[in-house]
């Protein structure tokens, strides 16, 4: 989730710390993160469970208020997302992990697009991996099963 910030640490940090961010953050409800008064930003600060960092906390409230501006713009985020690819997924045909790249171009053309809209802590790598998680590219490798049925 773009609204969820993970900019300079591990997967496994925040994956661990996913139900605690979960409790913290009203079960990720953006339309709820969005209307965040400071008092909470305090709240958060306090909260041991997940990561403390005043930016990254402020950063949950600016996405989800970008967020809701986007859907409200394009009628839906996935309406807005999925423009960047005319609808289709990119098919890549990739042969070892080693050629997987962590970012490209288009990242980082949706990267510099979102930050102009107000988001913060998206850049191209975490915005790939977004494109990943969201079936926008298609880098599983050749010799994986899901990769034909993902061609399809």
């Amino acid at each position: 989730m773009l609204i969820f910030p993970k900019a300079g640490l591990s997967w496994n940090t925040i994956l661990n710390k996913r139900e605690n961010f979960r409790n913290a953050l009203d079960d990720f409800d953006y339309k709820k993160i969005a209307q965040y008064p400071e008092s909470k930003i305090d709240e958060l600060m306090d909260n041991p469970g997940i990561i403390r960092n005043r930016l990254k906390i402020r950063s949950f409230i600016t996405n989800a208020q970008a967020f809701l501006r986007i859907q409200e713009e394009f009628g839906a985020f996935d309406k807005y997302i999925w423009q960047f690819v005319n609808g289709n997924p990119i098919q890549n045909h990739w042969r070892s992990w080693d050629e997987v790249p962590a970012k490209t171009p288009l990242s980082e053309k949706i990267s510099k697009n979102l930050k102009k809209r107000g988001f913060k802590f998206v850049g191209p790598t975490i915005v790939y991996a977004f494109m990943q998680a969201i079936g926008m590219v298609n880098d599983h490798l050749v010799d994986c099963f899901r990769h034909s049925e993902l061609s399809k």
